[in-house]
């Protein structure tokens, strides 16, 4: 038992570091590029509503990154609803990404994914009605189709 204690403990050696992808760009060929810089262009009135009656529509025209029409409305089951409505905002931003800001702090951000627009909220608790915007996802565009989900 003695002579136990006294022995050396096997180390095993760290994992072998994942190779750095800006040192060595062909490590990972398939790897994903950043989408191009490029005003958005999106034009859909859709509505959506998931298996457990989640709920959501969006009415959304921007040319060329200038939002000409913008509203939204979000309901969720046993919580309540929120509202975005173009007349209480104002347009931020353009590139890379769509920004509308209200007065009272919230932010719309709507950008591009390949074939997908994203509509996602910030801040915006005073859109909805009590607790429902711990629960609000944002509302994703088919551009292809003009339906949502």
């Amino acid at each position: 038992m003695l002579l136990g204690a006294c022995a050396t403990p096997r180390v095993t050696p760290p994992p072998e570091p994942a190779p750095d992808l800006a040192v060595h760009p062909s490590a990972a060929p398939d790897r994903l590029k950043p989408m191009p810089l490029r005003p958005l262009d999106v034009n859909t009135d859709c509505r959506f509503r998931d298996d457990v009656g989640y709920s959501a529509s969006a009415q959304l025209d921007i040319e060329q990154s200038d939002v000409r029409a913008f509203f939204a409305t979000v309901s969720v089951p046993r919580r309540g609803a929120c509202r975005f409505e173009l007349a209480d905002f104002r347009q931020v931003r353009k590139q890379p990404h769509v920004e509308l800001r209200a007065a009272d702090g919230c932010t719309v951000h709507v950008w591009e994914q390949g074939d997908q627009v994203t509509v996602a909220f910030a801040g915006c608790a005073s859109r909805c009605d009590r607790g429902t915007f711990d629960y609000v996802w944002p509302i994703l565009v088919d551009r292809p189709s003009g339906r949502c989900h």
